[in-house]
């Protein structure tokens, strides 16, 4: 053996025994994902009843809500902006994976050079081939960082969709509200121009003033003027609904509805714990977490040797016909060794840095977590006074009715005096707006529960090759 390869066998037999002595420098230290998770809700119903459906949104009984939802689960464009980013990171992962494997390219080259008066050609056709042996790991925890980074753009697609549909259903219910307030609005303008009348008539038997005249007709054009706003909340609400869905508000209709029309549907938030696996933000803090932990191997392994082997295989020849004979082969093996000596602070930077990164990303994902613990009990709580703050708002309503209708009948007969009318006017015409407005806060409580529960339970999806 020529004294060139026993260099070379003995650089990589060095190479070989590097890592049983210094394997005590890798130890990476890990990190401590323990969350205080509460053993129950305060707000959850006792006992706990089944799960959410995946397809939730059908519990409001809305055959249009369902497919507008379904709609805009097929043709959001943040959605699909979503399915595209994990295509990214995907074909990032590819990329982050390459130095694993060998780099060969081919290189075949002809020339004709003249130099005085002979004329000589030369020809090659030559394989190289480079790779870096990942005896410490650095490229193989870069490339779990990015599959973490893959994983995560996963689970932030299925955030985009959850807050889609979410949105969806706000808006849907918003348009529905829109509409109920709008009936009201033009039911209560009919009341108040049948009480005009009666007053009129009063005013033609002298049994009322311009005064009283006056007054009601201030009750009518208040009533007349709630009216535009409503129609235009209905328009833009429609608008905004179009533009979840990915189209022009002019291809999308709504044909609404009522409120009151909906199921309110129902959930049991199951045990805090399984909240951790359910809601993808939390599974996207987490892989976020498991890839700055790669980094940090990766860094730390950046401090040690790297070891490149490199080498070439070919044919050289001055004439093309001979180009592929034996005596026409050449070949290069060599292999080198790179200790980082002094780098100025660099390489110990980045290590602190990526340190410092997985330091924040471990307080984003315990922040995420107990965010995602108070959303749930928000919404249980919502859900539990809205229920009640209903049912009393429809007692008043009907209290408010019993009143106005008697008013009204003792008007007809002259045996009440005008402002005890317009008194019960306004308290009924509120109290029905009230209760329109009542209605929708409960059933987007119902909708953020479900957006809190991660909406619906999936099956678990495992983040595969954790470092933590």
């Amino acid at each position: 053996m020529s004294p060139a390869m026993h260099g070379i066998a003995r650089l990589c037999a060095l190479a070989l025994v590097a890592p049983a002595l210094s394997a005590c420098n890798l130890t990476v230290d890990q990190i401590d994902l323990t969350v205080a998770a509460p053993t129950h809700y305060r707000a959850a119903p006792r006992p706990a009843g089944p799960p959410p459906a995946l397809d939730w949104w059908r519990g409001f009984r809305s055959a249009e809500l369902t497919r507008l939802v379904e709609r805009a689960q097929a043709m959001s464009l943040d959605i699909a902006a979503a399915v595209a980013r994990i295509e990214q990171a995907d074909a990032q992962t590819r990329i982050t994976g390459a130095p694993l494997l060998p780099l060969i390219d081919l290189d075949a080259s002809a020339s004709r050079a003249r130099a005085g008066g002979s004329e000589r050609g030369t020809y090659n056709a030559v394989l190289n081939a480079s790779y870096e042996i990942d005896f410490w790991g650095k490229n193989r925890a870069a490339h779990r960082a990015a599959g973490q980074l893959a994983i995560a753009s996963r689970f932030d697609r299925d955030t985009v969709a959850l807050s889609t549909v979410a949105t969806v259903a706000n808006t849907y219910l918003q348009i529905l509200a829109a509409q109920d307030r709008l009936r009201i609005a033009r039911e209560n303008l009919a009341n108040a121009n049948r009480v005009l009348a009666v007053i009129r008539e009063r005013l033609a038997a002298g049994t009322a003033t311009s005064l009283d005249i006056a007054q009601q007709e201030s009750v009518v054009a208040q009533q007349r003027a709630a009216i535009p706003p409503l129609e235009q909340q209905v328009r833009e609400n429609a608008a905004t609904l179009a533009a979840l869905l990915g189209e022009p508000p002019v291809h999308v209709r709504v044909r609404g509805g009522s409120l009151f029309r909906l199921a309110v549907p129902r959930a049991a938030p199951g045990l805090p714990s399984e909240l951790l696996l359910q809601r993808p933000d939390i599974r996207a803090a987490e892989a976020d977490l498991a890839a700055a932990q790669a980094d940090v191997e990766s860094a730390r392994a950046a401090l040690f040797p790297s070891i490149q082997l490199t080498g070439e295989a070919g044919f050289q020849s001055a004439a093309l016909k001979t180009l592929f004979r034996p005596e026409a082969a050449i070949y290069t093996v060599a292999a080198g060794l790179t200790q980082p000596i002094f780098e100025g602070g660099r390489l110990l930077g980045q290590l602190d840095l990526q340190k410092g990164r997985r330091l924040e990303l471990l307080q984003v994902y315990r922040r995420t977590a107990i965010n995602a613990f108070a959303d749930v009990e928000r919404a249980l709580i919502a859900m539990q006074h809205l229920a009640r703050q209903e049912s009393l708002q429809q007692q008043a309503v009907a209290t408010a009715r019993r009143a106005y209708e008697i008013a009204q009948t003792q008007l007809r007969a002259g045996t009440i005096d005008l402002t005890t009318v317009l008194n019960t006017q306004r308290t009924f015409f509120q109290e029905q707006d009230a209760l329109a407005l009542v209605r929708l806060t409960r059933l987007q409580a119902a909708v953020s529960l479900f957006q809190a529960l991660g909406g619906g339970w999936a099956p678990t999806r495992e983040i595969a090759g954790s470092a933590l």
